[in-house]
């Protein structure tokens, strides 16, 4: 018996034959059986709930490789700059003031989403502005990258930084021309200041509840989380998970936005390493960061941006730091990976799992790169002989994509080069790395297949992919990813009954058109937590 059948579906089952069928039955929490409708009928009971899917695409339930969950969650408790459409200096003060007023005084006012070239000025806000929303609160505007940030007196004090304070090796604590602050932090300088505003463990949990409302909504049913307020966030999502509170499935990134070596090294003094946990909840990859960010182009390139003669952008750390860092987490038996973006970045660390690797070999190790940026043609062969698993960014060309144009000219050819990588037999995981874009699963299959810009630029000619691979990006790669793909990724007997339904024929649908699709209903462990109106049984 069937407790669950779906019938007269394009079932895209991921399989290793890239199968098309028409039906699927769970029992419990595992797929029971696949195939032909008349097959599958024979799972049907009377207490079996039957879905006629009238042809629409039945998928795996996808798996975003690289986003921050819980950060996601608490941006939507502060002002949201791209939910609310914030396009001018004038509307973020209003709409921080507002939240202020609603804000006890001496607690932090927050915004997240905000990216100057979206402003009708073209500039962040200024000290004196952000001065203006409140003398009893301190103000903290987060760029869209979450590399940046821009904030006031108040917060500036909270975080120890006044004119005296050095920059922070990776960062810059922005001056003006008679050395006064400016209230403008990048990269380390930000990354201090965003743990200077971080949040009681209530308002992580609550933010966690809002970020798998909406990530379930989409149809994503696992998520690799990159990390964000270190051991707090650890604690925070594993309570979530526990309490039934979040039921989507994580794996979780030992890493944090400051200091991320720290908690590295917090977990290897434990004996933590990854593979932890069970199907719910699971430690995942030691993380660090390497550069900056590809939006605000400090990612660290070979050789200077093409809108910047001189610039090469910004390093974390150096090559020993990174080996010794990483390569004592790889003697202990984590997963290693990194946030590399630029191609100076990408071949330090891939001389980092080289270095690693010849001292302690191990096979199957599944090191990653976190985005892989800009990762030209020789980095992508290096990637395939070492086996190195990439998690590209496709929804980064939409929203970002005319910005690499103007930065990188000729090498945004190779930026996020998911072509490449399929025929150099290199198995790329898809993400968002929201909420730095849009979280929404099509949305970077749309990107992964299209390659365009939201101004109908394309980046990239030859690194568009098929809609299928692109779904396997988001599914059995991700799976792949977390050493889990015999437990999920794809609708094979025995496998986890984690799947979504969309309201078309995504096989059949226009290319150009497959962001504008739409989830109708996602099933977790055999439970059915999402569906919308459309849906009828």
């Amino acid at each position: 018996m069937a407790d669950v059948v779906f019938l007269n579906g394009q079932v895209i089952t991921v399989d290793p034959q890239d199968q098309i069928v028409e039906a699927v039955a769970i029992r419990g929490n595992r797929i029971v059986a696949t195939g032909r409708n008349e097959e599958v009928k024979q799972w049907i009971r009377a207490s079996t709930q039957v879905y006629d899917l009238k042809g629409k695409s039945l998928l795996p339930g996808f798996n975003d490789a690289h986003l921050h969950i819980t950060i996601y969650g608490t941006n939507k408790m502060g002002v949201d700059c791209k939910a609310r459409g914030i396009d001018s200096i004038e509307s973020l003060l209003a709409a921080l003031k507002e939240q202020a007023a609603r804000t006890p005084a001496g607690e932090w006012v927050r915004a997240n989403g905000f990216h100057e070239d979206n402003m009708r000025e073209k500039r962040f806000p200024t000290l004196q502005e952000l001065e203006q929303v409140s003398g009893e609160h301190p103000v903290f505007v987060m760029r869209t990258c979450a590399h940046h940030s821009i904030v006031n007196r108040q917060a500036l004090q909270r975080a120890g930084f006044d004119e005296s304070t050095p920059d922070p090796r990776g960062g810059r604590l922005q001056r003006d021309e008679q050395g006064n602050l400016t209230g403008l932090l990048i990269e380390t300088a930000h990354m201090q200041m965003f743990e200077a505003a971080a949040f009681t463990e209530d308002e992580y949990l609550e933010g966690l509840r809002l970020a798998a409302k909406d990530f379930i909504a989409s149809g994503i049913t696992s998520v690799h989380d990159a990390g964000g307020y270190g051991p707090a966030n650890l604690r925070a999502m594993q309570k979530a998970v526990q309490s039934g509170d979040v039921k989507v499935r994580i794996y979780a990134m030992i890493g944090a936005l400051n200091e991320s070596e720290s908690f590295v090294r917090t977990m290897l003094d434990a004996g933590i390493v990854t593979g932890l946990g069970d199907e719910r909840f699971r430690i995942g990859p030691a993380k660090v960061f390497v550069d900056g960010a590809s939006a605000a182009a400090t990612m660290a390139m070979r050789e200077p941006y093409t809108s910047k003669p001189g610039d090469r952008g910004i390093l974390y750390f150096s090559p020993d730091e990174l080996n010794r860092i990483l390569g004592e987490a790889h003697e202990k038996g984590f997963q290693l990976t990194a946030h590399a973006q630029g191609d100076q970045a990408i071949e330090m660390l891939l001389d980092c799992f080289e270095e690693a690797l010849k001292k302690h070999p191990r096979d199957n190790h599944r090191h990653r790169i976190e985005h892989a940026g800009v990762s030209a043609p020789d980095l992508v062969e290096r990637i395939a002989k070492l086996g190195v698993i990439p998690t590209p960014n496709p929804a980064f060309l939409y929203e970002f994509g005319d910005s690499y144009l103007h930065h990188l000219g000729e090498r945004a050819e190779h930026m996020y080069p998911v072509g490449d990588f399929v025929r150099a037999g290199v198995l790329a995981a898809g993400a968002s790395d929201c909420p730095v874009t849009a979280y929404s699963p099509l949305l970077g299959i749309h990107a992964a297949v299209n390659r365009t810009t939201k101004s109908g630029a394309i980046v990239g000619t030859r690194q568009g992919v098929s809609v299928l691979h692109a779904i396997r990006m988001f599914t059995l790669h991700g799976a792949y990813a977390s050493f889990e793909e015999e437990q999920k990724g794809s609708i094979e007997v025995g496998k986890l009954a984690d799947l979504v339904v969309l309201n078309g024929r995504i096989l059949d649908t226009p290319v150009e058109e497959i962001k504008e699709m739409q989830v109708e209903l996602t099933m977790i462990d055999g439970e059915i937590l999402f569906t919308s109106q459309q849906v009828k049984m």
